[in-house]
């Protein structure tokens, strides 16, 4: 499996969506499985096979970061070149990141392993696809689940109940209001940056959050907004893995 402008992590080549799910054959465990996409040239990867290594380096990194800015933690780990462009790795990244950065900045986690390993459980239930299938983007959902886990919130619960559902609202309606087509990065940034905001405010933990978020993956999406993207316009676009040159300011390079 490779990163690249294409989709496809068999072949490189863009993904084709149909409107009914199809039975389909993964080429990484040969499972047979229900799916609205596949590649140009057929090929399909299950979301177990797509997310395996990439949720290996979520695990391990947000396990020990120190970091107070949930961002920051996201953009390093999505440097890893098992973190691909798109896929549903994002949906436990984004709130695996949110866990970490809030113990970190003095939030209330009971047992901060046994959260991130709910975490990587709930998120990797939730589908790749479901922004443009279901209408509801992982990111958003990710961060309903990591309010859940810290608010210890059940379908019968109250307060909490309603903090988490207000939660991936608020992020969904971020997403959306970027429009189309889905961006992985571009969607977990809005969504964090949500769940900052709203967690200093219901709950009184200030995280942090970078004075600009910079994405450095365009080169990596086909259908990349560009100047549409709030996050594009803030760095000078090379090609994966060369140094990225954001702004003028040295203390940006990476």
């Amino acid at each position: 499996m490779a990163r690249g402008e294409g989709a496809c992590l068999v072949c490189g080549k863009s993904l084709v969506y149909t409107e009914k799910a199809e039975k389909l054959e993964c080429q990484m465990c040969h499972q047979i499985f229900e799916s609205y996409a596949c590649c140009e040239d057929g090929h399909y990867v299950c979301d177990i096979c797509h997310e395996k290594k990439g949720v290996e380096v979520i695990m391990e990194e947000t396990g020990k970061t120190t970091s107070v800015n949930p961002i920051e933690i996201m953009q390093e780990i999505m440097e890893n070149p098992y973190i691909y462009m798109h896929g549903p790795e994002h949906h436990i990244l984004v709130g695996a990141a949110l866990l970490a950065a809030y113990k970190n900045a003095g939030g209330k986690v009971d047992s901060f392993e046994d959260a991130l390993e709910e975490m990587r459980h709930r998120g990797s239930e939730y589908p790749g696809g479901a922004c443009g299938m279901w209408g509801c983007c992982g990111a958003a959902v990710s961060t309903g689940i990591f309010m859940s886990i810290i608010l210890k919130a059940t379908p019968l619960t109250g307060k909490s109940w309603g903090r988490a559902n207000r939660m991936t609202a608020r992020a969904l309606e971020a997403i959306g209001e970027a429009g189309g087509p889905r961006c992985c990065k571009r969607d977990s940034f809005k969504a964090v940056t949500e769940a900052v905001n709203f967690v200093e405010k219901e709950l009184g933990v200030k995280m942090e959050l970078p004075e600009k978020i910079c994405c450095t993956f365009s080169d990596e999406n086909a259908q990349c907004l560009k100047a549409r993207c709030p996050y594009y316009k803030n760095y000078e676009s090379t090609k994966y893995g060369a140094i990225r040159k954001v702004s003028s300011d040295p203390a940006l390079l990476q």
